[in-house]
């Protein structure tokens, strides 16, 4: 007698939630624990001299100490210490892409950092309009010759033209993370600073951040961000304390280039569709003087960035800051 076929097999079962939730988290805590190996790895091979730090006293392991890498990077010390202890925090893109610059990672490994992170890797624009898109760049360039740029509401400048990167190179020139106009204001010597009526427009500046910083509380960019100012700006510090708010509207902006005088425009913020707290901010000239202060400064070639005692042609200050940037030798580029 034929052997009767083998019975199929049992149709496999969904798993049950509980079970998909226990791996979920086992594969989380793997992940943690890899992430927590991997940044101690990558700290260990850089050097206080590697960032610009005195190496100071003896050292029990190599590289830097947790608390450098937090300070340099701008986030708080507990935050990163549980980061590299693989506990469940959350980490936002500009926060690892901070901790990255300092760790000095190169493509490959910043990807597997976001990996292991367990967010998407999106990798370092190559241009303005990849950020802002085609279409708002083609704005910024149309308004030339006014000043024109891209913020979002903690005032990183997203996209600039010609005429805002003639009359402000430094917010153009440097990596992304430091592209932010409160960061330059308060953080360049207050005799090097361009921005004539910032005693009147500072307060304003920081009162509308706090105001935006009200739809932020708790995200780890914001509170970094915040955290980084406060600690290397006591003028920042003080304004911040005060909690003072404020909504944004027309403001006349006076700035001074070396050769050419005051130059006083009218901010004007126009909001963009498409793109959540963000603005368009056109610099208008007030008089035909300002108008034809802006075209001066358009005409040279190499302007000096900073004051009559410790101002620097662009061009030095670019090739500094280009060999700055350089892989250090015996490290990865």
């Amino acid at each position: 007698m034929p052997s009767s076929p083998a019975s199929p097999p049992p149709l496999a079962t969904p798993a049950d939630p509980a079970a998909r939730a226990g791996a979920a988290r086992r594969n989380g805590a793997a992940r943690r624990t890899e992430l927590a190996a991997f940044l101690r790895s990558r700290r260990a091979r850089i050097t206080p001299e590697d960032v610009g730090m005195p190496p100071g006293l003896r050292r029990r392991t190599p590289g830097l100490r947790r608390e450098e890498v937090a300070q340099l990077a701008g986030v708080g010390v507990t935050w990163y210490t549980w980061l590299e202890q693989g506990r469940p925090i959350n980490a936002s893109v500009q926060v690892l892409d901070a901790v990255a610059r300092v760790l000095q990672l190169d493509v490959t490994e910043r990807e597997h950092l976001y990996r292991l992170a367990g967010i998407p890797f999106v990798s370092e624009p190559d241009s303005d309009a990849e950020i802002v898109g085609v279409e708002s760049q083609g704005i910024l360039d149309a308004l030339d010759p006014l000043p024109a740029a891209i913020y979002n509401s903690r005032y990183d400048v997203r996209a600039t033209n010609a005429a805002y990167r003639a009359l402000w190179p430094m917010t153009s020139i440097v990596a992304r993370w430091e592209r932010n106009v409160l960061y330059k204001l308060f953080t360049v010597p207050q005799c090097c600073m361009n921005f004539v009526n910032s005693a009147e427009e500072l307060p304003w500046m920081v009162a509308q951040l706090r105001r935006n910083y009200g739809r932020h509380v708790g995200e780890p960019a914001w509170e970094s961000f915040v955290a980084l100012l406060v600690e290397e700006s006591p003028t920042f510090a003080q304004l911040w304390a005060s909690g003072n708010v404020a909504a944004p509207g027309k403001r006349v902006k006076s700035f001074t280039h070396e050769g050419i005088g005051v130059i006083k425009l009218t901010s004007t913020s126009l909001s963009i569709d498409g793109m959540a707290e963000h603005r368009f901010v056109i610099y208008t000239p007030v008089t035909e003087h300002d108008r034809l202060g802006i075209e001066q400064l358009r005409r040279i070639d190499d302007p000096v960035v900073g004051c009559s005692l410790h101002g620097r042609p662009l061009s030095a200050v670019i090739a500094e800051r280009a060999a700055a940037a350089a892989p250090a030798c015996g490290h990865p580029a």
